[in-house]
């Protein structure tokens, strides 16, 4: 199999942000490699399962998305989203997605962690 061009980035980016904004977890695995690498600023997770829980607590936590831009070419993808949340808001997010063979490799999320960190030390333990 070869890698099709044609910004292959940025369609596989575009197809990851609506699957976040439809709360749609199993698209988003089916874009991203088995060893898909994401760091954000809670820390950085490896493979598809713990990514898998990642999204899966992401989407418990989603009102809304709503998709602001996604740019890229073939190889790596800018994705940018105000998300709206239970706990916060109007959070701003921007993910810079690198792609390998059709898949998601890695992304680095990127948000201002404060405004969860705040209301996590309001809620108490189960």
């Amino acid at each position: 199999m070869t890698n099709q061009s044609s910004g292959k980035a940025l369609q596989i980016a575009e197809t990851y942000v609506e699957a976040i904004a439809s709360k749609n977890v199993d698209a988003i695995i089916s874009v991203s490699a088995d060893d898909v690498i994401c760091t954000s600023p809670i820390g950085q997770i490896t493979g598809t399962q713990k990514f898998r829980e990642f999204h899966g607590g992401f989407a418990r936590m989603l009102k809304k998305v709503t998709i602001l831009g996604v740019y890229g070419d073939d190889e790596q993808a800018v994705v940018v989203y105000n998300a709206d949340t239970h706990p916060v808001a109007n959070a701003v997010v921007a993910e810079l997605l690198k792609v390998k063979n059709c898949k998601i490799a890695s992304t680095v999320v990127i948000y201002d962690a404060a405004p969860f960190a705040a209301y996590m030390a309001t809620t108490q333990p189960h």
